[in-house]
């Protein structure tokens, strides 16, 4: 350890540590984290006990009726109503974090070379849960920009969502383009107060029509969050909601979620998307409007979960001492089959990838855009049955 002499009269043999103390903590200043919001719940039907690297729900489909005229004089028979059933794939992850100290450090250092790991796993395994969760929130976009603006199921996509759009039709993609429209945009003397964020009323509209919910949490950038403050947006009162409080606008329409996290396509991205035969996305920043519970998460039951392991052998028999936290859960957006590999822990990488034909490739990578599909595949049979909702815009 560095040290230096005083010079003191009558006390130049003694010598000082230069560090005085024990160390303190830097705090994270990591991206504000999107794991335990409301935007993520849980869902009964998750198994994590199964056997492979998947497990499946199914549900029944909605009734397409038949309606018969009873008649008094055509003996014909009755056509009858048919029911159907769904299923889809959700998959597994799972994490590992490490460490090793030698052991004799601890002579010299007077540290314990470990403490520092097992202090701060909480915040490190709560990143881990932010980064998947967001990822997938970037890979149910992708898929969704491939419906409308690539080649969409089987034959040219529609686009986004619009008032009027079926949305039992796949061709449309399952977001919206505000195109060069900022989210928030500047005062005219016919554009005041609310009307100045009405890109993200008309999203939301457009998405659920006459199924609007009640309310939705907004992932909002530092940007936007400046924006909406500037033009006075932010409701006066915020909303707890379990034990996070909010910031709203609309009177509690859109609960706002602040993070400078990268939500929004690179350009290269963007660009592998537009070369598809559908509309192009002309909105270059992306925006989330995410349902409650529009993630379901279930923590895996992972053998081992802290583990020790010494070694007296190493560094001429001082030895070293090494630490192990693992941890699992699975990810499901509601609605969305996994079409990824099944053989395999998904990686963040993983849960923003597309598939062309049978191989799984990063967006960009992507050879023939009419050949690819996302690693998130749509199952429910009605958009406004879906959580996630990417908005496009300047």
């Amino acid at each position: 350890m560095a040290g230096f002499e005083t010079a003191l009269s009558g006390a130049t043999a003694f010598v000082l540590q230069s560090a005085i103390g024990a160390y303190a903590d830097e705090a994270y200043t990591n991206a504000k984290k999107l794991s335990g919001t409301g935007i993520v719940g849980s869902n009964p039907q998750i198994d994590t006990k199964t056997e492979t690297f998947c497990g499946q729900m199914r549900w029944f489909k909605p009734l397409n009726p038949t309606i018969n005229i009873a008649s008094l004089t055509d003996s014909t028979d009755g056509t009858k109503t048919t029911y159907s059933s769904s299923y889809l794939k959700y998959i597994k992850s799972v994490r590992t974090h490490g460490a090793e100290k030698v052991n004799m450090q601890e002579v010299v250092t007077q540290q314990d070379g470990l403490a520092k790991i097992g202090r701060d796993f909480a915040e490190t395994r709560a990143q881990d849960e932010h980064n998947g969760i967001l990822s997938v929130l970037k890979g149910v976009a992708i898929a969704e920009a491939l419906n409308g603006a690539a080649t969409g199921t089987g034959s040219t996509g529609l686009g986004g969502q619009t008032f009027d759009n079926d949305p039992t039709e796949e061709r449309y993609g399952f977001y919206v383009d505000l195109g060069a429209a900022l989210p928030v945009v500047a005062a005219t003397a016919s554009i005041q107060g609310a009307a100045r964020a009405e890109g993200f009323l008309q999203a939301f509209g457009m998405a659920y029509k006459d199924y609007e919910p009640e309310y939705a949490y907004l992932v909002t950038s530092p940007a936007v969050m400046a924006s909406l403050r500037s033009a006075n947006l932010v409701d006066q009162d915020p909303v707890t909601d379990g034990s996070i409080m909010f910031n709203t606008i609309f009177q509690g329409k859109f609960r706002l979620i602040q993070t400078r996290a990268a939500q929004s396509f690179s350009s290269a991205e963007l660009t592998k998307i537009n070369t598809g035969a559908g509309v192009d996305i002309v909105g270059t920043k992306t925006s989330f409007i995410v349902l409650p519970g529009a993630l379901a998460m279930a923590m895996l039951d992972v053998p081992d979960q802290t583990e020790i392991y010494r070694n007296g052998n190493t560094y001429k028999g001082g030895g070293s001492t090494s630490i192990w936290h693992r941890w699992g859960y699975v990810l499901a957006p509601a609605g969305y089959d996994w079409n990824g590999p099944e053989n395999a822990f998904p990686s963040d990488a993983d849960y923003m990838s597309t598939m062309e034909s049978s191989t799984k490739t990063v967006l960009t990578s992507v050879t023939t855009i009419a050949n690819a599909r996302g690693i998130w595949t749509r199952k429910f049979d009605s958009a406004l049955s879906l959580g996630i909702l990417p908005i496009f815009h300047g």
